[in-house]
Parts: structure tokens; C-alpha cells; sequence
């Protein structure tokens, strides 16, 4: 009964999330709407770790089988993918780029907080 609940508590948060995203006809989908709507819960306490833990730990266990449609859909898009692949490639390895120097500085800059403070 208590994996029930879990997931009755993750799939009513998604649903949340889609029926706000299509009812206020808002451009962020439904899904990412419920990842915030969860978050928000999780950091006020309204919703406690442990009472999605199980079905959370699953989840996680099995993300990759998540992937799986989306592996499927560059596949059907192959074409396009074969006529840009060289502009792929660059906004692959600028983001990259971009991404490791954000993630660099933030976390030089959360250090040397850390240590102002101590």
C-alpha cells in the first residue's frame, strides 16, 4: 500500500503539472511544471523525502529505460541529423564548454564562501 501511495503522489504532481500547462496554456510543458510543483513541495516540507523514497529510488534505478524513446526518435530523424551533424557537433561542445566553465565558477565561488565563513 505504501508503494501505491509514492506513486499516486509523483503521478498526481504530473498530472498537476499538465493539467496547469494545458489549461493556462503556458509555453513550459507539463512535465517540467511538475518537476518544479514537486520541488517547491519538497522544500517546504509539504511532501517529506521519505514518503516518495521507494518509488523515487525505482525511478532513478531504471532511468535509463527513460531514454529509451528518445534514442528512438533521433532515429527516425536521421535525415536532418545527417545534414546538420556538423552543427550539432559545435553547439555539443560549446554547451559543453560553456557548461564545465558555469560549473567551474560556481563552485570556486561557493568555496571561497565557505571558507570567508570558517
Amino acid at each position: 500500500m505504501k508503494l501505491f501511495r509514492e506513486a499516486l503522489i509523483i503521478f498526481g504532481i504530473y498530472l498537476l503539472g499538465e493539467l496547469l500547462s494545458s489549461v493556462l496554456h503556458l509555453p513550459i510543458p507539463g512535465n517540467i511544471l511538475g518537476m518544479l510543483i514537486l520541488f517547491i513541495l519538497l522544500c517546504t516540507k509539504t511532501v517529506k523525502v521519505d514518503n516518495i523514497s521507494n518509488v523515487t529510488s525505482f525511478l532513478l534505478d531504471h532511468l535509463s529505460f527513460f531514454f529509451i524513446p528518445a534514442g528512438v526518435g533521433l532515429m527516425t530523424s536521421i535525415g536532418i541529423i545527417k545534414s546538420t551533424w556538423w552543427q550539432i557537433l559545435i553547439v555539443c561542445i560549446s554547451t559543453t564548454i560553456i557548461m564545465i566553465g558555469v560549473t567551474g565558477i560556481i563552485v570556486q565561488t561557493i568555496l571561497r564562501k565557505t571558507k570567508d565563513k570558517n
